[in-house]
C-alpha cells in the first residue's frame, strides 16, 4: 500500500517548496557568517563532539561522528580549524569523500546545550608534521584536517529539545538498548561473513 503512495505528492521543486513552508525570517539569513569569530572560537573550543557530513563526486553521503576532549579542534585562525584524523576502523569514508569533494559540513555540541554550531566549508587533508605537532593534542595524529571556513551559524534548539536528548529521565533502560554485537554480526551474515567466536 505504501509503495502505491510513493509518487503521490513528491515535492520536486524550490517554489512548491517555499510554497509549502514559506520563506525563512531575515534575521535566519543574516546571522550566517564566513568566519570564526570570539563567540564561534568559544563554542568550539567547549565542544568534545562533532558529526562530519561529507559526500563524494556522485553525491553519495556520509555522516560521522568526531569526539575528544574539549577543544580538540583547533582554531588556526579566523578562516581556518583543524581536527585531528584518529584511527579507527580504517574504512576512512569521509576522507575519501574529501580527496573527490572537499566541500563538508559540521555540526558541533556541547553536553547540555540545545543550540548546535553548524560549520561548512572546504577540506584538506594533512600529514605535514609540523602542523600537526604544533596542534600541541595529546597524541601527534597521522593525519589532520584542515576546513577552510564557508558559513558559520547557532542552529535553532528545536530538535534537541524535542528529543529530549540531555534529559535522562528520558533515555531507554539499559536492558531495552539495542544489541550493537548482535546487530553487528546479524549484518555480517547478510552478507555472507561470519567471525568465529
Amino acid at each position: 500500500m505504501i509503495h502505491e503512495l510513493w509518487s503521490q505528492g513528491i515535492v520536486t521543486r524550490a517554489d512548491e517548496l517555499r510554497d509549502l513552508v514559506g520563506s525563512p525570517h531575515e534575521a535566519v539569513l543574516k546571522k550566517s557568517i564566513a568566519q570564526i569569530d570570539s563567540h564561534v572560537r568559544n563554542y568550539v573550543s567547549m565542544s568534545p563532539l562533532f558529526f562530519l557530513s561529507t559526500a563524494n563526486q556522485e553525491g553519495r553521503c556520509d555522516v560521522s561522528p568526531r569526539g575528544d576532549e574539549p577543544g580538540f579542534v583547533k582554531v588556526i585562525d579566523d578562516r581556518h580549524l583543524i581536527y585531528p584524523e584518529r584511527p579507527g576502523n580504517r574504512r576512512v569514508d569521509s576522507l575519501l569523500n574529501m580527496l573527490e569533494n572537499p566541500y563538508a559540513g559540521m555540526l558541533f555540541i556541547i553536553p547540555g546545550l540545545e543550540e548546535v554550531l553548524r560549520i561548512n566549508g572546504r577540506t584538506r587533508i594533512t600529514r605535514n608534521e609540523d602542523i600537526l605537532t604544533a596542534m600541541q593534542w595529546s597524541e601527534v595524529p597521522q593525519l589532520g584536517v584542515i576546513v577552510e571556513v564557508e558559513e558559520c551559524f547557532i542552529h535553532c534548539p528545536r530538535a534537541l529539545k524535542k528529543s529530549k536528548v540531555w534529559e535522562a529521565e528520558s533515555r531507554p533502560a539499559k536492558k531495552d538498548l539495542p544489541s550493537v554485537n548482535d546487530m553487528f554480526h546479524a549484518h555480517l551474515q547478510m552478507n555472507g561473513f561470519t567471525i568465529q567466536k
